[in-house]
């Protein structure tokens, strides 16, 4: 299992679409505050659809309190500042993938702290940034194809005929 790590994101419907991709590909969710919404907003609730109850998310009060509660952890920190690219790395069961908030970013403070697991997603210059959910979904699955797509099904089946042999 991977754990995406969202540092204080601002919109709900980007927050709700990545609650429905963690769902999806086996993943959890953490929410490091201050949050730009509240957990019960109905755009968060519409965007993850009926998965949000099915989501495995957690909160924390800050970084430092991300950071206490996941000593040790082998944490990934998303950024267009980085020097390597995402699929550079070698990604583990069990690694946390940090994304920042969709105005920001991660805070630069942090990034020079663990600048040996920055990574970025190659992007024309003319281009700021990604959307942010679009980002997670990127680099989750990317996470999850080093990995062999483990515990994911294999292959998925119409609903009304049958492929052929």
């Amino acid at each position: 299992m991977f754990h995406i790590v969202l540092h204080q994101p601002e919109i709900p419907q980007n927050t709700g679409n990545i609650g429905r991709t963690c769902v999806a590909a086996g993943a959890s969710l953490h929410l490091i505050e201050p949050l730009g919404f509240s957990l019960s907003e109905k755009q968060l609730k519409r965007a993850g659809m009926d998965y949000w109850g099915k989501l495995d998310v957690c909160r924390y009060i800050n970084f430092a309190d991300f950071c206490e509660k996941h000593p040790g952890a082998r944490l990934w920190m998303a950024t267009t500042k980085a020097k390597q690219v995402y699929t550079d790395v070698r990604f583990r069961p069990g690694d946390y993938i940090m994304f920042g908030k969709e105005s920001a970013g991660i805070p630069e403070e942090i990034l020079v702290e663990h600048e040996e697991s920055c990574i970025r997603i190659p992007m024309l210059d003319q281009i700021r940034s990604l959307n942010l959910s679009n980002s997670v979904a990127i680099v989750l699955y990317e996470a999850l194809r080093q990995n062999g797509f483990a515990g994911l099904r294999e292959q998925g089946g119409l609903h009304r005929l049958h492929w052929k042999e």
